[in-house]
């Protein structure tokens, strides 16, 4: 997405949702805030915001939270894209927003870096995920657990659930399809420090939690995810996590 990013924050904890705000703030346009369901819906639609930044327990409406708020804003706002960020990383809460059309869902102990990097690719068209979620998502894609069977066709829509599942799955370039088989070789091309680093970040370490796993520091972490990444030719933490998950080898 070329220009500024245009994002709105639903949380309904005030001091967060500043919080949230202050973080992001001379990195997008920040459009728009509320703290429950009608407001949101109101403000979405009025504000018409390119990304959404909002938590999946919201008071107020049909009881239906970040969900709800989604499903109602659609048919104000269509072109708005949605981010959960949530303190929980209930497998009910996530499948949740996703079936009603979330493109990712970071927790709230993201970083301020990784938060910003999330908007700009949810805003970018990519589906965003904690690596700690995206080992379940994959395999919850996998089994149907996010098929949607007891959701409505206006609730969740064929062809958006199928574009989730794609992605999800690993349809994109950087996390080809092998059904979960592990060649040892793929990793080859990692040193034994690049390999221990690559499988910690796949876990969902933070750089500061890898550095105390292997008393390194952090600018060394740093260096190393990079080669990782380079090296497998994958563009951020997430896409890692998703590769590994499939490899089995976190």
């Amino acid at each position: 997405m070329t220009g500024s990013i245009r994002v709105a924050v639903v949380d309904d904890h005030e001091m967060f949702r500043a919080g949230v705000i202050s973080t992001i703030q001379n990195d997008f346009e920040v459009v728009g805030q509320a703290g429950d369901v009608e407001s949101s819906i109101a403000m979405i639609g009025q504000s018409q915001p390119d990304v959404v930044l909002l938590d999946v327990h919201v008071p107020g409406g049909q009881g239906g939270g970040g969900s709800e708020i989604i499903l109602r804003s659609v048919p104000l706002s269509p072109q708005t894209l949605y981010l959960a960020l949530s303190v929980s990383d209930s497998p009910a809460d996530v499948g949740a927003v996703i079936r009603a059309g979330a493109r990712g869902y970071v927790t709230k102990t993201i970083t301020a870096s990784d938060l910003i990097a999330s908007v700009r690719q949810v805003a970018d068209g990519y589906a965003v995920f904690s690596p700690k979620l995206a080992g379940f998502v994959l395999t919850a894609f996998d089994h149907g657990a996010f098929s949607g069977e007891t959701a409505s066709p206006e609730q969740t829509g064929v062809a958006r659930e199928k574009r989730h599942a794609e992605e999800l799955l690993g349809h994109q370039r950087s996390v080809p399809q092998n059904n979960g088989a592990y060649d040892p070789s793929e990793i080859d091309v990692l040193s034994p420090r690049e390999q221990e680093v690559m499988r910690l970040i796949a876990r969902g370490y933070s750089y500061k939690e890898v550095a105390a796993e292997l008393f390194i520091s952090v600018k060394t972490v740093e260096t190393h995810v990079s080669a990782v990444l380079r090296k497998l030719q994958l563009s951020n933490r997430g896409e890692l996590a998703r590769w590994a998950a499939y490899r089995r080898i976190v």
